[in-house]
């Protein structure tokens, strides 16, 4: 080991910086709030206290927090006095990780074993502290959903007031530098600004986060008769869901002669099974030339009833709405869109789309990679679609054991137990 006092890459600070560490680490996993307050609130040599990090483990004071509330299997759960002595340990843990937070805890940052505080919470059944950590994602991804709105909306008044202030002054920029310096950022993605890589589409089985919808409409697919891959062997699609299509399709469709819009071809499994619903109309938005290709291929060009609109439903959806068309059943499954573009989805166009007594649905895959994110994205979205004018029911399905399905795939895009099929309705 190196000595401190003679090795000039060790310095006194770092030393003193490492002890600071270890103690709130440590003093998280002893329950010790009062203690732990004066830590994060007052170490000038750690300004983000309540995120240190074991470079050993990679454990925050959240994870040291939760790891401390594991049950001792060893003298077993029929003794009644440790099993009050856990249950006073879990409240004690509770007290702690909600300080945390209020604190300024990252919810899902990964320690060493790629276990978000949530996900450690869950391997260890501490049922009580999962929740905390899910609610607490909930409120993030709520603010950040709401912080865009507002920068977008900011955005554009601080341009109308900088395009104001240079007609008072005679400036000749040109409108392309006004935009330049004003332009708006885009939709920020969930899987980008945490360390957990959360899928922010509902229909992205996104093995890299750095997938854009405009690389993927750009790529090259691999289309076989058992799955699609882009470019870069993400997955897009894979017959493995041909039961859960089923269900959503006869869902949507109870009975014949009904009209259905589906955006997002794919493979074609959802829109096989609406074929089988006989219904009275059946239009499709595809937006990549390659599967367009494909469904041409395959005839659904001619099949009964069928309309293929070519392009992002970004594109064609307005028309259709000026048009007049409208639809007893709507379903969505895209990828490598963004969260935010799905609820403009739900928000602005199924509200012009859908007959009153219709319902919509989506292909849940949001954060599926990870069964924290998948809680938190369930609620997320289920509180967008509240607020949007739907009531939206959840049905558990379960999922065979994919171990043999992600040969050949960059990375497993689901690994949840349960698929939580939606069915959406206007209130009331």
């Amino acid at each position: 080991m190196a000595d401190p006092t003679t090795d000039p890459e060790i310095s006194f600070t770092q030393i003193d910086v490492d002890l600071d560490v270890q103690d709130i680490l440590l003093t998280a996993s002893q329950h010790d709030i009062p203690k732990l307050r004066r830590l994060v609130r007052t170490q000038s040599a750690l300004p983000d206290a309540s995120n240190v990090k074991d470079p050993e483990t990679g454990y925050t004071p959240l994870h040291s927090a939760i790891a401390a509330c594991e049950a001792d299997t060893e003298t077993g759960t029929d003794d009644a006095k440790k099993q009050e002595e856990h249950a006073e340990l879990l409240k004690s843990g509770a007290e702690t990780v909600r300080f945390l937070l209020q604190e300024g805890a990252i919810w899902n940052d990964l320690d060493n074993n790629d276990e978000t505080p949530g996900c450690l919470a869950r391997r260890i059944g501490a049922t009580e502290l999962y929740d905390m950590i899910v609610d607490a994602g909930v409120r993030a991804e709520m603010l950040l959903s709401r912080l865009e709105g507002y920068e977008e909306l900011s955005d554009g008044d601080d341009e109308e007031e900088e395009e104001e202030g240079e007609k008072e002054e005679g400036a000749e920029a040109t409108q392309t530098e006004v935009e330049a310096e004003v332009e708006a950022p885009e939709l920020v993605d969930a899987s980008e600004t945490h360390d957990v890589a959360i899928a922010t589409s509902t229909g992205e089985r996104l093995a890299n986060p750095s997938v854009s919808n405009t690389g993927y409409l750009d790529s090259s697919l691999n289309i076989t008769t058992d799955r699609i891959l882009d470019a870069d062997q993400n997955g897009v699609m894979m017959s493995w869901e041909s039961s859960i299509m089923k269900k959503s399709a006869q869902n949507l469709l109870p009975r014949p002669g009904l009209k259905v819009l589906n955006v997002g071809h794919g493979m074609g499994i959802v829109d096989g099974f609406f074929q089988e619903q006989s219904p009275a109309a059946h239009h499709i938005i595809e937006a990549h030339p390659d599967v367009v290709v494909e469904m041409k291929k395959r005839g659904w060009d001619s099949k009964p009833g069928v309309v293929i609109h070519e392009g992002r439903w970004q594109d064609v959806l307005p028309g259709l709405i000026e048009s007049g068309e409208t639809f007893d059943a709507i379903y969505y499954d895209t990828f490598a869109e963004s969260y935010g573009d799905f609820r403009d989805f739900f928000s602005e166009q199924v509200i012009g789309l859908l007959e009153q007594e219709g319902k919509w649905g989506f292909f849940n895959g949001m954060g599926a990679d990870r069964q924290i994110s998948y809680d938190v994205y369930q609620k997320v979205a289920e509180m967008d679609i509240f607020e949007a004018g739907f009531d939206v029911e959840w049905e558990d399905i379960p999922v065979p054991k994919l171990d043999g399905e992600w040969e050949g795939v960059r990375r497993a895009y689901w690994v949840v137990d349960n698929y939580r099929l939606p069915l959406c309705r206007f209130m009331d």
